[in-house]
């Protein structure tokens, strides 16, 4: 017999939930039991796509989970489940994974894992002390291409890594893709472009090349030098742009993120430069330039992705796949990779508040 899985949902605040909940209900085995949002700091002013109004009026309508709650912390005492999915502020990931480990459920959240380095420990001694599982979802994570790159670096294909380069963002920020647009006072109310929330570029869009580039070069990383501004989006306080430098025992990241980008203009990436060649991709396909070269030139051959895994090819499959098997989750969804993430993005934070290089904290020597 199959088993069923009473699924959960805390917090609405990242759009990326829709996705989420997309792929669970796809699943044969899920039973959706209730849902809840956090309360925000500054009350939602727009019920447009990609707002947490939005989200969780979806949960309801599309997805059909059957009870919201007003209170995730009542739902948790007077609901059952096996695992729960939560998205709401990056600021409040800690908060909500301790009460959820605290009930023995597992969990899946997405990414970054949390707003600063302290906060993600205490979500890791949290699961740890319960001994429930922890997810941390990337998209990139399921790019075929993103796979294939990893492979051909571990083949050798371009030598020894010496620098990752990422530069990604939500064009002109995350609330941008509806139409109509929300107003500046809309997405000012929300929590993306608010500081304290954890919102802003550097945790929103840095963290993808950070997670990328721990995992094709290797090494953990030791030190970290970060800038970060709001250039163009003063309607709230967090930064719409940032530069993280990452510097590893024997390679260099560069972390680019933007929400205000009209026109990328170059290959955003990751782009992976080796001793013997480089790798670029959109994450869809693979260039690959091994003939020696000043300057842009015609790739030597373009590979498409590899194919995901049959049965773990969405991050719904994976979760379960691991709940079912206790089989490892892929090396970019653990607990350990996602805290060395936490760790650089802390530092890029630490960084560009103090103006200084700062070093990489040993996170996974932090919880023992």
């Amino acid at each position: 017999m199959v088993r069923s899985y009473r699924l959960g949902v805390i917090g609405f605040a990242h759009m990326h939930v829709n996705h989420l909940l997309d792929q669970f209900a796809r699943l044969p085995n899920v039973e959706w039991v209730a849902c809840a949002d956090t309360v925000p700091a500054v009350p939602s002013r727009s019920s447009l796509p990609g707002t947490r109004l939005f989200n969780l009026k979806r949960a309801q309508e599309v997805t059909g989970i059957p009870k919201v709650y007003a209170d995730y912390r009542e739902m948790l005492e007077r609901e059952q489940f096996d695992a729960i999915i939560f998205c709401p502020e990056n600021a409040r990931h800690a908060e909500v994974a301790e009460a959820i480990a605290a009930k023995g459920i597992h969990m899946l959240t997405e990414k970054p894992m949390a707003a600063s380095l302290p906060e993600a420990l205490r979500m890791a001694r949290a699961v740890r002390a319960s001994g429930v599982a922890l997810m941390v979802n990337w998209p990139t994570t399921w790019s075929g291409a993103i796979r294939a790159m990893k492979r051909l670096i571990d083949e050798g294909v371009i030598g020894e890594v010496w620098e990752v380069k990422w530069r990604n963002g939500a064009s002109m920020g995350p609330l941008s893709y509806s139409d109509p647009q929300p107003s500046d006072a809309e997405k000012g109310a929300e929590w993306w472009h608010q500081a304290a929330q954890g919102g802003g570029a550097l945790l929103d869009y840095c963290c993808y090349g950070a997670c990328l580039a721990r995992w094709f070069i290797g090494e953990r990383a030791v030190a970290a030098i970060g800038m970060r501004a709001n250039l163009r989006s003063h309607y709230g306080d967090a930064d719409d742009n940032a530069v993280v430098t990452v510097r590893f025992p024997s390679a260099l990241a560069v972390l680019e993120a933007t929400w205000t980008t009209w026109n990328s203009g170059v290959p955003t990436g990751p782009i992976v430069y080796g001793s013997r060649g480089t790798l670029v991709t959109d994450q869809n396909a693979v260039e690959v330039y091994t003939t020696r070269a000043y300057g842009r030139s015609e790739p030597d051959r373009v590979l498409e992705g590899d194919p995901l895994p049959e049965g773990r090819a969405t991050p719904a499959e994976e979760f379960i796949y691991h709940l079912e098997t206790g089989e490892p989750l892929h090396p970019t969804l653990q607990l350990e990779h996602n805290l060395e993430v936490m760790a650089v993005l802390d530092a890029g934070i630490r960084s560009a508040a103090s103006g200084r290089l700062e070093t990489v904290e040993d996170a996974v020597w932090c919880i023992g």
